[in-house]
């Protein structure tokens, strides 16, 4: 993933959407079943693979878009990166149904793909490198394809080239190109190039019966546990001169490869100490990083695709590590996937807790969805997915105008989730928040907050009308003091928008930190 990409990601995350939808509408729930999993990839097929190229397009209209223009033919077909986790999509389904069909298409995609890239290496991110490296295994495990076997032990070599103790210590370098902090701020070792390698090396490890890949293995596990994670948190990368800067970005994917890194290792040793730091970067998703318990929406073009790879280990944990407890975690995902999809065509889009409108929908983002529906097995519910009722501020969606303000915080303390919602008292801005009930009715929500610079007023909006024009935030005696506020509104059975909101014609132009939404 391109450097830039990443920053502009965190900007603009809480900005785009690439499918828009009316407030408050609606569709019936139905059970998630195994034919709604058959009809989720089917549907994924059929809006983005071109069987002729034998390559996947990135957007659902078949046109080029700016948000995403990267990758063959000036950006029509998937990147590099993007063509691995749809690959890896194809195998789940397959090791779902066994069916002729996928395991025909696991050899044309990886056909297609060595056409529009016939020199992979000169990819110079080693990130990518390392995800086609980790597929090709898989498609190996699968198929018995000696090819895949070959490419992913080739791609693991040149890969773990790249290891320099020179820096930090050790360490795997995410470009080829870039290994010199003082000269390129480029130069960094993150948890994306080098937890997946891990992944690779035991199943290299498994195909060879050569404990050398355990041990090279171990050695990229113990320096990415000892300088991107700490006791509550996986963190991005490490970059800088000297003993560097850790950057503590928190994608669902970073938690999602380093638990699949634990995970492998357990399996390989059964050693206890790696299943449970599996189940501490399980947990901190479950807990901080979910709207009500769903997976959060992180944003559009790379990042929709994140919460696929962490379902994709959480499954491996559960059914390799016998980590049973995260099953209705995954089903309810599944199914708040699949209530959430576009009715004309099944695609599912980026985020899971609103219904996926009519624009279009990028290929990364619908597999994500699609994936989801074939890890998991059916639990045939019927009905919407409320969850516990609970929605983190700073896993909201927001308004902005500029992108000054309303940035994620947790420097004042006493706050619940990751942080909270701070810098915020610009008109025209607001924090949305995408709500499932199980049934219609009045409900009571109750907003946490902190008001340190006297009181403040926002107006609460529900489905585009207005419940408040100024709701009272009642001042606290600082920032790192805390109070709630609530306000009874009507709800319809399924997804609804609460916004919260700042216009100056409405309110004060004071600050207000939130925390939270509850009582849903």
């Amino acid at each position: 993933m391109k450097a830039w990409k990443r920053q502009l990601m965190l900007a603009l995350a809480c900005l785009l959407t690439v499918s828009p939808f009316m407030p408050g509408m609606d569709r019936k729930a139905e059970a998630f079943t195994t034919s709604n999993a058959d009809t989720a990839m089917t549907a994924l097929v059929n809006v983005f693979y071109d069987s002729s190229a034998k390559y996947f397009f990135v957007n659902s209209d078949h046109q080029i878009h700016i948000e995403h223009a990267y990758g063959p033919d000036g950006g029509l077909y998937t990147d590099f990166w993007w063509e691995a986790q749809l690959w890896e999509t194809v195998m789940d389904a397959y090791e779902r149904t066994n069916s002729q069909t996928y395991r025909t298409m696991i050899d044309d995609i990886y056909t297609g793909f060595n056409a529009k890239y016939p020199d992979m290496m000169a990819n110079v991110f080693n990130d990518d490198l390392g995800w086609w490296a980790l597929a090709c295994l898989r498609a190996y495990e699968l198929t018995g394809t000696v090819e895949y076997l070959n490419r992913g032990s080739f791609l693991f070599n040149e890969i773990y080239a790249e290891w320099d103790d020179s820096y930090y210590g050790g360490g795997i370098w995410w470009r080829s190109d870039a290994h010199d902090p003082a000269v390129s701020t480029n130069a960094q070792k993150n948890m994306a190039t080098n937890a997946p390698m891990v992944m690779t090396a035991i199943k290299l490890r498994n195909a060879y019966n050569d404990n050398a890949f355990l041990t090279k293995a171990t050695q990229i596990y113990n320096w990415t546990k000892l300088k991107l994670v700490t006791p509550s948190k996986v963190n991005d990368h490490i970059e800088g001169t000297g003993n560097g800067i850790v950057k503590d970005w928190d994608f669902t994917y970073n938690y999602g490869t380093f638990l699949g890194a634990a995970t492998s290792l357990y399996q390989a040793t059964g050693n206890s100490g790696y299943l449970t730091d599996a189940n501490n970067a399980a947990q901190y998703v479950i807990d901080k990083m979910v709207s009500a318990q769903s997976l959060m929406y992180e944003g559009e073009n790379d990042a929709a695709g994140f919460k696929m790879i962490y379902a994709r280990n959480l499954n491996r944990l559960r059914v390799q590590g016998g980590q049973s407890q995260y099953l209705g975690f995954l089903q309810q995902n599944a199914t708040q996937a699949w209530n959430h999809r576009r009715s004309s065509d099944n695609i599912i889009g980026s985020d899971w807790l609103r219904p996926t409108g009519s624009g279009y929908v990028q290929s990364l983002a619908a597999a994500a969805g699609a994936s989801i529906l074939q890890l998991v097995p059916a639990d045939n519910y019927t009905g919407y997915i409320a969850g516990n009722g609970a929605y983190e501020a700073e896993n909201a969606r927001r308004t902005l105008v500029s992108r000054s303000g309303m940035i994620n915080e947790s420097t004042s303390s006493g706050f619940t989730g990751r942080g909270y919602v701070a810098g915020w008292n610009t008109s025209g801005t607001s924090i949305d928040f995408y709500v499932n009930q199980n049934s219609a009715g009045s409900k009571t929500i109750t907003f946490r907050y902190a008001a340190g610079a006297g009181n403040a007023s926002r107006y609460v909006k529900v489905n585009g009308v207005f419940m408040s024009n100024n709701l009272l935030f009642t001042s606290t005696s600082n920032w790192g003091s805390w109070n709630t506020v609530s306000i009874s509104v009507p709800l319809g059975a399924g997804s609804n928008t609460i916004q919260l909101g700042y216009d100056s014609s409405k309110g004060n132009s004071n600050f207000l930190n939130v925390d939270l939404l509850s009582g849903l």
